[in-house]
């Protein structure tokens, strides 16, 4: 189970800004809607039937709920989309019930005229219906999740197009069976028989039975001619056709190397499914992994699709037990993303996916992980935290008890506790016991505070007798006082560099490390095993929740974000990118170019920043009736051989015909 809606500093050009609508990274998440209470009722088991008509925007459904009260209950509460009406809900005898629809909180209340005790089970049946066509009540202010049309049509769990409880906590088995239009696939969790041809209109269905409690509540529908490459299934588009062996080989490599960590999944026969651009960048479900259209590119973003389908794992399999937990999963799933790419990047990038995660842990770093539940799910707050910080989490776990325990750990993980929920203290509980550690004061550190320590060293170098060397005595400050981790330092050296392991507890720490050769440099933490603030990291949380603001709509708070990145590193390329961007967005040209001069003339970091800032330039000439100035600036991005997120592409399509505003894309 996974809906990601984070935006990373990675990740690039306005149009990919402006698309994605909701944020906090590569991420990659997913989170749940916000709850109107606590769940007060288990849903056990789902029977759907569901019609779609594509031309006219409706779903007709009638879904049987089988459900267990968890206190002694009068009435039953589920969530449902505000864009689809109940008509009528039965009880096992067939008496209609009353219920009442609440829009605030887009839940149905139904009453039950004989109560319900707890343990106590019952079935009700839903026949509901209406018309999906926009994101207006969506459970996600502004982020469409739900939408029936003629080419394709996708019915994502967090959308609550069928009645739920406990979006990503409560566990569920289900049968959906989904009549489409002939020319119609349909893509789900479950075993899928042929499609059986109806009687009336050509139409015909397609049935998913998913028996082991998890989270089958994705449907995507449409225009689609399937693949079967090895394992998986993929249902791109025709203009992604060339795309399949490819994205299905990455695919492969990233579930073989999981398996390998984690254990292997029931079933490797996994469903890779193109979304629009109007929706997500990417979701996932048991066995289906989707990605929307814009991040299917010949480079593959294997990033995104292995944090994607490390969910089969983290979501899934294991589920977090409440909302306090959703930072296990999700973390899970980051750190599994960033193993993935230490082993098909190799440390450079490795280095680089962590410093993305730092930075999106840093974020919101006044606010507690223990605190999550009290925040709204599909806020950057929680998203950040979940992920991020999550992520990091797992990452600086790995490095207190050693590879060796954590692997031990985390597949002890996910096969002691497949098909279950967890919650934090189960998880740290298995990680003491099979590290032989104490890590109260860890996850008490991680969990419970706030901050990142920020590290300065002082210290002093004593040649030693006798041809043995060097000796050095120094301190490592920080502003943090619970704070206690081991810390790894580097010793550069007039040879090759030395690597040392010392402990840092309390806002001062001595230590003493000999060496063979000269040292000439130290590095503490040189491979970012923990979280830390630093010049660096605050330029690029500045720039992170600039992007999120930006991404909401919220243009004059995220320059006064990008400005603090500016104040800490006036040569950011990437902050005068950003804000090149904004001024692009509201049609201020000039103020645009000049900043896009200024990323250009920066630091060079990221690399893409110097492509993709001539390119935006080659448009603004365009729009303003330059063309041979235009031109110029399209050669020079194809001169940099950078095709980031498909920039020279971009700069060749431009190159041919002029870049022209679409008003309706805001473009």
């Amino acid at each position: 189970m996974s809906l990601i809606v984070r935006m990373r500093c990675q990740r690039i050009p306005e149009f990919v800004v402006r698309l994605l609508l909701c944020a906090a990274c590569i991420l990659a998440i997913a989170g749940p809607a916000a709850a109107a209470e606590k769940p007060r009722i288990h849903v056990e088991d789902y029977v759907i039937d569901a019609e779609l008509a594509p031309k006219t925007h409706h779903l007709t459904a009638k879904a049987k709920v089988k459900f267990t009260a968890l206190e002694d209950i009068s009435t039953a509460v589920f969530e449902l989309n505000n864009a689809l009406r109940v008509t009528r809900v039965t009880n096992e005898a067939g008496k209609a019930l009353q219920t009442e629809r609440v829009t605030q909180d887009y839940t149905v209340r139904v009453t039950l005229p004989e109560g319900l005790s707890k343990d106590q089970s019952q079935t009700l049946t839903f026949e509901y219906e209406g018309t999906l066509a926009t994101g207006d009540d969506s459970p996600v202010e502004g982020l469409k999740l739900a939408y029936v049309g003629p080419d394709t049509s996708y019915l994502l769990y967090a959308s609550r197009w069928f009645p739920m409880v406990g979006y990503g906590t409560n566990r569920f088995t289900a049968a959906i069976n989904v009549t489409v239009p002939a020319f119609f696939e349909v893509i789900g969790s479950g075993a899928k028989p042929a499609a059986t041809h109806a009687a009336a209109g050509g139409n015909k269905t397609f049935s998913f039975e998913w028996q082991t409690p998890s989270f089958p509540g994705t449907i995507i529908a449409g225009t689609f001619v399937p693949a079967k490459i090895g394992n998986m299934s993929v249902y791109f588009k025709p203009n992604h056709k060339q795309l399949e062996q490819l994205y299905s080989e990455t695919a492969e490599k990233e579930i073989a190397f999981f398996s390998n960590l984690y254990g292997p999944l029931p079933s490797v026969n996994i469903s890779i499914v193109e979304l629009p651009d109007d929706t997500v960048p990417s979701t996932s479900a048991p066995l289906l992994t989707a990605i929307a259209a814009r991040g299917i590119t010949q480079k593959v973003n294997y990033r995104l699709l292995a944090n994607n389908l490390a969910h089969q794992w983290w979501g899934n399999s294991v589920s977090p037990a409440s909302k306090d937990d959703f930072w296990i999963t999700e973390g899970a799933a980051r750190d599994s993303e960033v193993r993935y790419v230490q082993d098909a990047a190799g440390e450079a990038g490795f280095e680089e996916a962590t410093k993305d995660m730092a930075v999106g842990a840093l974020a919101y770093d006044n606010i507690p992980l223990s605190g999550v539940g009290k925040l709204d799910p599909f806020s950057p707050e929680f998203q950040s935290l979940v992920t991020d910080k999550g992520g990091m989490i797992f990452h600086m776990l790995r490095w207190e008890v050693g590879d060796a325990n954590f692997d031990r750990t985390m597949k002890s993980l996910a096969q002691q506790y497949a098909g279950k929920p967890i919650t934090t203290d189960q998880f740290r509980g298995l990680t003491e016991q099979i590290s032989g550690q104490k890590l109260g004061a860890f996850f008490t550190q991680w969990l419970d505070g706030t901050g990142a320590p920020e590290f300065k060293n002082q210290y002093t170098v004593y040649r030693l007798g006798n041809n043995k060397g060097f000796r050095i005595v120094g301190q490592v400050n920080q502003d943090l006082d619970l704070f206690r981790m081991p810390l790894e330092i580097r010793v550069d050296t007039d040879g090759k560099s030395e690597m040392k392991r010392i402990d840092v507890a309390g806002t001062q720490s001595t230590y003493s490390v000999e060496t063979f050769g000269k040292p000439r440099r130290i590095v503490l933490d040189p491979n970012n095993w923990v979280l830390k603030n630093s010049p660096e990291l605050r330029v690029r949380v500045a720039i992170l929740r600039g992007q999120q603001l930006a991404a909401q709509g919220d243009l004059s708070e995220a320059l006064k974000e990008y400005q603090k990145a500016l104040d800490a590193n006036h040569n950011s390329s990437l902050a005068h990118y950003r804000i090149a961007e904004v001024f692009f967005l509201q049609k201020n040209y000039q103020s645009s170019a000049n900043a896009y001069r200024e990323s250009l003339n920066g630091d060079g970091e990221p690399k893409w920043t110097e492509v993709w800032s001539h390119i935006q330039l080659g448009k603004i000439f365009d729009l303003t009736d330059q063309r041979e100035r235009a031109t110029n600036e399209y050669r020079q991005a194809l001169q940099t051989n950078d095709n980031t997120q498909g920039a020279l592409d971009e700069a060749r399509r431009y190159l041919n015909t002029p870049y022209k505003r679409q008003e309706s894309s805001g473009q």
